[in-house]
């Protein structure tokens, strides 16, 4: 079935189909980069460009070597290591406080609601640079307090820092994913178990968290993604024990220029479009619950 009736005019029919080349187009700018990075991080060679044998599509141009090197690589397995360290603390503290966050700001009787909801989301709009800076200031004089009043380690004060900073700014994408999912929320469903004789936790648990458990579950995938791609904070709030993955990514092309930065940037491409297929499919499964789409 064409997506264009029948008596569309011809400017219509040349309006819809130069949307389209135009879209495409702006895919194939955002997305190019990508295309490049991937076939390169097969290089036999140690060049940051296709070499002959590359362009002429001979086996021996290619080669597992980079991604050899990043999972033997002690110099790339410990960045691994503290981001699947810190990523995943980060995101459960920003679920946990972004739910509830949002979930307090859906009550209509919340005062200041559009002022609470500005300052949460603010990590989303302050450049990173400012925000980064700030935190600095912020978590150095609570890790001299870790560590002069709980007498914590320098490393241990190091990740907690981090992983604080990290939630932070995760919480606005929890918060926005939340409360899109609140927004078509039944609320007689909550009033009907309440009178029903069960208690607000319950409620939540049975009642109101399987309903939004789609759009926690996103907030929670981008907070992770947020946390695992992020440099610029824990360039300024960790130090070289919680050196990350991007981090050293970013050490990498400053200093030795290795070819494995390639092949970690594909398998952090990899990882990404997999999780960014979950969004969507959680997407779509909250609309239907929600009543938005057709089974």
């Amino acid at each position: 079935m064409s997506a264009l009736p029948p008596y569309a005019t011809t400017g219509q029919r040349i309006w819809y189909y130069s949307f389209r080349v135009i879209v495409g187009l702006i895919l194939f700018f955002l997305i190019a980069p990508i295309l490049i990075i991937i076939p390169l991080s097969f290089n036999a060679e140690n060049f940051f460009t296709f070499t002959p044998k590359m362009l002429a599509l001979d086996p021996e141009g290619y080669s597992l070597k980079h991604y050899r090197d990043f999972f033997s690589n002690q110099d790339w397995i410990r960045p691994l290591q503290n981001s699947l360290i810190i990523a995943p603390f980060a995101t459960i503290i920003s679920v946990s406080l972004g739910t509830l966050a949002a979930i307090g700001l859906s009550q209509s009787h919340v005062p200041f609601r559009r002022a609470i909801m500005a300052i949460l989301i603010s990590p989303m709009i302050v450049p990173l640079i400012i925000s980064a800076t700030g935190m600095f200031f912020f978590y150095s004089q609570l890790g001299l307090w870790m560590e002069d009043s709980l007498g914590l380690s320098k490393s241990l004060t190091g990740y907690i820092k981090v992983i604080l900073a990290h939630a932070a700014l995760g919480i606005p994408f929890v918060i926005i994913t939340v409360t899109a999912t609140l927004v078509g929320f039944d609320k007689s469903l909550t009033r009907a178990a309440a009178n029903m004789g069960a208690t607000p936790t319950v409620t939540f648990f049975r009642v109101q968290m399987p309903l939004i458990l789609p759009g926690v579950i996103s907030g929670g995938l981008f907070a992770f993604i947020t946390s695992f791609d992020e440099v610029v904070v824990v360039l300024f709030v960790g130090a070289a024990a919680q050196k990350t993955l991007p981090w050293q990514m970013y050490t990498g092309l400053r200093e030795q220029i290795s070819p494995t930065i390639l092949a970690v940037a594909t398998v952090l491409v990899a990882v990404s479009v997999l999780m960014l297929a979950t969004i969507e499919i959680l997407r779509r499964r909250s609309e239907r619950l929600r009543g938005m789409s057709p089974g």
